[in-house]
């Protein structure tokens, strides 16, 4: 259910993924106006990719908006018109990290950040892994300075308990990941 809109205006709109916006809107059966700010974005793909040895694929790259470097999962925006979001996180996997699947399993899908974005995250599980040749994708900014490597879900796990792996859809797919696992429903479709 939406709120009654009074009034909308962009504050600013680029040419790839974003849009800022001002909303004027009231609550229900309430005449108070007041404004909120909106982000305007396409969505994203997360890819937890996980090996016949328990290994996860990880990446480490750097994100000028916090000034950190993270741990993070093969990751893209949903920037391709209708293609559907396991598509999407194909495409990624094979990008950033050359691998493909033949299992593939939505294991979440959540707003980013609900109070300011409309941007979902919608967090693959990924298994049956190999090689696949990124094709005419070139690495560029970040990406073609991030570091790829594996590490067992278990010491991941525990990354992200104590506080060492700090991005949120890493975490989201990693804890949900443990919580299908002790449940035994990984397997389940």
């Amino acid at each position: 259910m939406s709120w009654p809109l009074v009034s909308s205006r962009y504050l600013h709109r680029d040419d790839w993924v974003v849009a800022l916006r001002e909303d004027v809107i009231t609550r229900p059966e309430h005449p108070e106006e007041f404004s909120r700010i909106s982000l305007e974005h396409p969505g994203a793909v997360i890819v937890m990719a996980v090996d016949e040895h328990e290994r996860v694929m990880c990446l480490r790259q750097y994100r000028h908006t916090s000034g950190h470097e993270f741990v993070e999962l093969p990751a893209g925006l949903r920037d391709a018109g209708d293609e559907p979001p396991v598509e999407t996180a194909k495409r990624e996997l094979r990008e950033e990290v050359e691998l493909e699947a033949t299992d593939w399993r939505l294991l979440l899908s959540t707003f980013s950040s609900a109070g300011i974005s409309d941007e979902v995250h919608d967090i693959f599980l990924a298994r049956g892994l190999s090689h696949a040749p990124r094709g005419d994708f070139e690495m560029r900014h970040e990406e073609a300075e991030m570091e790829v490597f594996w590490t067992p879900v278990a010491d991941l796990l525990e990354a992200v308990l104590q506080g060492r792996v700090r991005q949120g859809p890493l975490a989201q797919a990693v804890l949900a990941y443990e919580v299908l696992r002790q449940r035994g429903t990984l397997e389940a479709q």
